[in-house]
C-alpha cells in the first residue's frame, strides 16, 4: 500500500510517501503565500519523482497549519497526532515529544502504546518558533543556518526578558547597539526560547526519552538550551523537521 503524508506549515511544507511503512521519497518547500499552491507543488513533484500516478496512492492524509487547504487529501488531522505517529515511526522508545514549528510549539506526552496521553501548546504568539528566530536573524544580520554554531561558542548568553516578538527584537537591538556579541545574543535567544517551551509544558511531567522534531530542531544551539532546561538529552534524527508529514502518511497506512 502507497501512502502520502502532507504537512502544510506557516514556513515549509513537507511531504513523505510510503509503501508498507517504509519511506520512499520525502520533499520539502517552502510554504509562500498559498498553502494549497505549495500543497499541489509537493504532490504532483513528489509522485512524478518516483514515477506514479496520482491513483497509486492509495491514501493520503494532510496535517500542519494549512491542512484544510489540501483538497485531494483523504482527510486532516492534527500535528499533534501526526508528530506522535512520526516521532514512534523514528524511536519505539519516545515517551516526550517537543515540536517547534514555523508558528507554534507544542510538547506532547506519550503513553506506553505511543498514544497521545497528554500535550501542550502555545498557538497564540510566534515567540519562541520558527518565525521568531527568523525575525531575530535579520534583525543581527546573521543567516539563521549559521545560529547553531555561533550559539555554541558563547561564552556570557545575553539576557532576553520579553515575551513578545516584537519587543525581544527590540531587545536584540539594543544589545547590539550596546556592543554586546552576536554568539551571546543568539545564545541568549536560545535560552529564552526553552525557558518558553519549559514554562509551556507546565503540569506536564517529562518522561524520557524525549525527541524534538520540528524545523527548529536543526538548530544545535537551541536543543542545547532546551537538554539543559529540561534535564534530559534530546532525541534528534535526520528527519526531524519530516515528523509530521511521516506520521500523516503512516496514519493514511492505517485507516
Amino acid at each position: 500500500m502507497i501512502t502520502l503524508g502532507i504537512d502544510i506549515g506557516s514556513i515549509t511544507a513537507k511531504a513523505a510517501v510510503m509503501r508498507d511503512g517504509k519511506i520512499l521519497a520525502v520533499r520539502i518547500l517552502r510554504t509562500g503565500y498559498n498553502a494549497k499552491t505549495a500543497g499541489d507543488q509537493l504532490f504532483e513533484g513528489i509522485i512524478s519523482g518516483l514515477g506514479l500516478n496520482p491513483s497509486d496512492i492509495q491514501g493520503i492524509v494532510a496535517t500542519g497549519y494549512g491542512r484544510k487547504s489540501i483538497t485531494f487529501a483523504d482527510r486532516a488531522v492534527t500535528e499533534i497526532t501526526c508528530h506522535a505517529a512520526g516521532a514512534r515511526y523514528m524511536n519505539s522508545e519516545i515517551r516526550s515529544v517537543i515540536d517547534i514549528g514555523g508558528q507554534d510549539s507544542k510538547v506532547i506526552l506519550l503513553d506506553e502504546t505511543g498514544r497521545v496521553k497528554d500535550f501542550a501548546m502555545n498557538d497564540k504568539c510566534a515567540a519562541g518558533t520558527g518565525r521568531f528566530l527568523e525575525v531575530m536573524a535579520r534583525a543581527l544580520e546573521v543567516e539563521i543556518s549559521d545560529f547553531g554554531s555561533l550559539s555554541l561558542s558563547a561564552d556570557h548568553p545575553a539576557s532576553i526578558s520579553s515575551l513578545c516578538t516584537v519587543f525581544a527584537e527590540s531587545e536584540v537591538i539594543s544589545l547590539i547597539s550596546k556592543g554586546e556579541s552576536r554568539k551571546n545574543i543568539i545564545a541568549g535567544i536560545h535560552d529564552s526560547i526553552a525557558a518558553r517551551v519549559s514554562a509551556m509544558a507546565g503540569r506536564i511531567r517529562w518522561i524520557p526519552p524525549v525527541m524534538m522534531t520540528g524545523g527548529v530542531a536543526q538548530n544545535s544551539g537551541v536543543v542545547r538550551s532546551l537538554e539543559k532546561k529540561i534535564g534530559y538529552p534530546l532525541v534528534v534524527t535526520p528527519n526531524a523537521q519530516l515528523t509530521g508529514a511521516i506520521g500523516a502518511a503512516l496514519i493514511a497506512m492505517n485507516k
